[in-house]
């Protein structure tokens, strides 16, 4: 999809971050921007053109994100929608990525984030219509994959995985991208935190320590040596995946409870929310180096 295709539209009462929002995606993204001041006024937009992607407040008069939301899951299921959370919105939006939302990014970090997040959505919800036809003649389907600590190829992996989960009809294009949402950030933890042993603290770090440390481990023993394995089973009913790393493991009773809203600010934490909130199931082992993710078939609307 070239840049120059993309519209983006962005919902918020504030004029003032509408326009913010609007510099960072045509300058940093190159994308066109077309502005909407609530819910409403978004719900008519919607009815003249179809967005590549919706950017949208969480707390407007007359109709609220959260309402948003629903709202375009079932009219436009196709048009992924991110949100914007301020201080004081973490339980709507908490609400609004349950309802169907494909991402978030807190306010505070805008302007360093908001391009990034995009353009990964945009990416996410891209799929090759010729090849989700021809899997549709599948019935079902176990595929079994041992990665190397290469970053670089989990996309195009969760790519076949999201194009596997339209093809049996599981769920629609919107909902295949959570899912590999939270098969990315499941993978991403296996390989950086499993494999690797590097922490959440220094994944938070924007001074370039993190890659660096990464790109270091990646060439060190024992660390280098180490493989993510990877078991896809897909029916008509269900999609399962289980994703092993050989690293030590972690306490798997510190992590958050899934409606820890707190994590909605966190610069780290992001990955387990989008585990918990986009999968049906996610189960770990005791050892915790093993996480199993379940995606129920979706009931229409």
């Amino acid at each position: 999809m070239s840049t120059d295709e993309v519209t983006v539209l962005v919902v918020d009462d504030s004029a003032v971050d509408r326009l913010l929002a609007r510099r960072l995606l045509e300058t940093g993204g190159g994308w066109r921007v077309v502005q909407a001041a609530d819910g409403v006024e978004a719900m008519v937009a919607l009815t003249q053109f179809t967005p590549a992607a919706v950017l949208t407040d969480m707390q407007m008069p007359r109709m609220d994100g959260l309402a948003l939301v629903g709202h375009i899951r079932r009219e436009h299921p196709r048009v992924p929608v991110v949100l914007m959370t301020g201080s004081g919105s973490e339980e709507i939006a908490l609400a609004a990525l349950q309802l169907g939302a494909a991402s978030y990014v807190p306010k505070r970090n805008i302007p360093l984030d908001l391009v990034t997040v995009i353009g990964q959505v945009l990416t996410a919800s891209q799929l090759d219509d010729g090849r989700v036809g021809a899997l549709r003649a599948l019935r079902e389907r176990v595929s079994r994959y041992v990665l190397d600590n290469d970053p670089a190829l989990i996309p195009p992996l969760v790519q076949v995985l999201r194009e596997e989960l339209v093809a049996f009809g599981l769920c629609d294009a919107t909902g295949a991208t959570r899912v590999g949402t939270a098969l990315k950030e499941a993978l991403l933890n296996a390989v950086y935190h499993g494999n690797l042993e590097v922490g959440s603290v220094s994944a938070a770090a924007s001074d370039g320590s993190f890659e660096r440390l990464v790109a270091e481990r990646r060439d060190q023993s024992p660390y280098r040596d180490r493989q993510v394995a990877l078991t896809a089973t897909l029916n008509p009913t269900s999609a399962s995946y289980v994703i092993t790393d050989q690293g030590l493991g972690f306490d798997v009773s510190s992590l958050p409870a899934p409606t820890d809203t707190s994590y909605l600010g966190r610069a780290t934490g992001r990955g387990v929310l989008f585990m918990r909130t986009f999968a049906d199931e996610v189960m770990y082992n005791s050892a915790g180096n093993q996480v199993m993710l379940v995606k129920r078939r979706e009931q229409p609307a």
